[in-house]
């Protein structure tokens, strides 16, 4: 019988490839050398298994044999790492997101990350209505007292604090600078749990109100999901609770919708 057009036959990875990036999948942040007893405990084969694998790897740049025995990333690794972060490109992830919640809320839609004392537009989508706020991509506004500025301070400080924890998210201010402008903002996440940047919605005050923004609040929380998980993010374990002693004492205006 003869085969239907374009059929393909079904495709398996090869084993050893398999094995040898559990070998690499292996090595977490903070490890300098890992001693062959633990890269088999974390991957779950044999040291002799590791053993013969290594030796490719070692071949290709991937992995060093240390004299004690251990194991460590070598070179290559570091090459393409490069060469991914090259080609990684955020507007390409950022961007659908901001049409997507400029498609359902009405309002603008902004990605901001903090430059010095400073916040930086990097990408926005404009709301279709004609009365909106003017911000375009490359504005630097102050780290002022707004729903943005307080997701940036909040949330890039390193180590994240633990009055981050209990933030009420999304951040909504109304007012807070501008007395014609309301924002919401939410934290987004990149690898290991790095802050990236807040998404945020904003408004004119008369349109945007407080109302509005618990309506379009779980629209927002699942947008900075969305998008923690297109940059290979996972957000920190937050509780969600009540408003931090510290942003009270300077007065900040945040509240869940």
């Amino acid at each position: 019988m003869s085969k239907k057009p374009g059929h393909k036959p079904a495709l398996e990875g090869v084993a050893a490839v398999g094995r040898a990036l559990s070998i690499l999948s292996a090595f977490r942040k903070g490890d300098e050398a890992v001693p062959l007893a633990e890269l088999a405990e974390r991957t779950g084969l044999v040291k002799s298994t590791i053993m013969r694998l290594a030796i490719s790897l070692e071949e290709y740049g991937f992995l060093a044999h240390q004299a004690d025995g251990s194991y460590r990333l070598d070179v290559e690794v570091m090459r393409l790492g490069s060469v991914y972060q090259q080609a990684f490109k955020l507007e390409t992830h950022v961007m659908p997101v901001l049409e997507a919640l400029v498609d359902k809320t009405g309002e603008s839609a902004s990605f901001y990350i903090q430059r010095g004392n400073q916040r930086l537009c990097l990408l926005r989508v404009d709301s279709p209505h004609r009365l909106r706020l003017v911000v375009q991509q490359g504005d630097m506004l102050p780290m002022d007292r707004s729903a943005i500025a307080q997701v940036l301070r909040a949330f890039g400080a390193v180590p994240l604090p633990v009055s981050a924890a209990k933030l009420d998210l999304p951040i909504y201010t109304a007012g807070a600078n501008d007395p014609h402008v309301a924002g919401m903002a939410m934290p987004v996440f990149g690898p290991d749990e790095a802050f990236a940047g807040a998404l945020s919605i904003t408004g004119p005050i008369t349109r945007f109100t407080r109302e509005a923004a618990a309506a379009a609040a779980s629209t927002l929380r699942d947008a900075a999901r969305e998008l923690t998980r297109a940059l290979g993010g996972q957000p920190p374990r937050f509780t969600a609770g009540a408003k931090t002693a510290a942003a009270q004492g300077r007065g900040e205006q945040h509240s869940r919708p």
